[in-house]
């Protein structure tokens, strides 16, 4: 019993007491056209707007649906866009590919795809990952390339989640392109080991008051800024791997998704205020790199509801 205890008390120490030591962080942003479009956005506007504030670091979420509308025939038009204007601003890209990319639902099916087999989904999946990869390999912009996002991870509506296709996605992704792939997990939820295993760098959520649906109310994370500094030494002692925020929390998180909730319902977890002591935050967890989530909804915020203080907070950070 008493060696239990000793090895709480270890524990809880290493994780949750002491400090970060203070990094220059660059800052980039995650970008969904989809996202964009259901805010009402124009979504190029919206796109072209953030790289105005000085954006140079993008983590762009490729969706099935929207490249394959129909089985066999893709449509590239507009990430070809989004890439070639990274391009010509001298942006770097962290292009997402796969079936789970990001927001709501996560899983971006088709609706030709969703009576499908497991097993034809993901032959439909590893053409469609190749598809993009061959496509985008020459691109300059193209940093690095995140295979799924937080895959293994229980959260949105996905039909399954399966280590070991995901492991063929990565060797394909290898075999047809040598930039280093980014695998992400949940920063409050894991300790990144999956990730760490697959990918060359770890890419983890950062959030700060969410809302837990399963017990209908908001909450705090008590988490402290040296609980992911502590887990980014272990995956670096551990696998010799870097760990960088890939979705820091920079917009509400409610009951309903955004488009659907009251400003004054979002004004409960983000804020000016909120903002401002996230990024304090970011700052004293050691990572260095950030990619906030939401910054299609400072754009909204500011087009929509005539509210620029998180567009002007943001401008300050680029």
């Amino acid at each position: 019993m008493k060696i239990i205890i000793v090895f709480i008390i270890v524990i809880i120490c290493f994780f949750f007491v002491g400090g970060a030591p203070k990094q220059n962080i660059t800052w980039g942003i995650n970008f969904s056209q989809k996202y964009a479009q259901s805010l009402d956005l124009n979504w190029q506007e919206t796109y072209l707007s953030l790289i105005g504030l000085g954006v140079k670091d993008i983590k762009l979420l490729s969706h099935w649906d929207l490249i394959e509308p129909v089985s066999g025939k893709y449509f590239f038009d507009d990430l070809d866009w989004q890439i070639q204007k990274a391009e010509e601003n001298n942006a770097n890209i962290i292009l997402t590919v796969g079936m789970k990319t990001g927001r709501w639902p996560e899983c971006h099916i088709p609706d030709w795809a969703q009576g499908l087999t497991k097993e034809e989904q993901q032959e439909k999946i590893l053409r469609l990952v190749a598809e993009i990869i061959l496509r985008y390999r020459d691109s300059k912009a193209i940093e690095m390339w995140q295979v799924e996002n937080e895959p293994l991870f229980p959260f949105g509506h996905c039909p399954w989640a399966d280590e070991d296709f995901l492991k063929k996605e990565i060797e394909l992704v290898r075999f047809l392109d040598q930039r280093k792939i980014l695998m992400t997990d949940s920063g409050e939820g894991s300790f990144w080991v999956v990730a760490a295993r697959n990918g060359d760098m770890v890419g983890t959520t950062m959030y700060q008051k969410v809302w837990i649906e399963q017990i209908e109310r908001y909450l705090d994370y008590f988490f402290p800024p040296v609980f992911y500094y502590r887990k980014s030494l272990l995956i670096k002692w551990l696998y010799g791997k870097p760990v960088i925020c890939s979705e820091f929390q920079a917009e509400p998180w409610g009951p309903k998704l955004v488009f659907d909730l009251s400003l004054e319902e979002q004004d409960k977890t983000m804020n000016i205020e909120r903002f401002r002591d996230n990024i304090q935050f970011a700052q004293r967890t050691g990572l260095k790199k950030f990619y906030l989530w939401g910054a299609e909804w400072w754009y909204w915020m500011k087009i929509k509801h005539n509210n620029s203080d998180i567009w002007n907070e943001a401008n300050n950070l680029f």
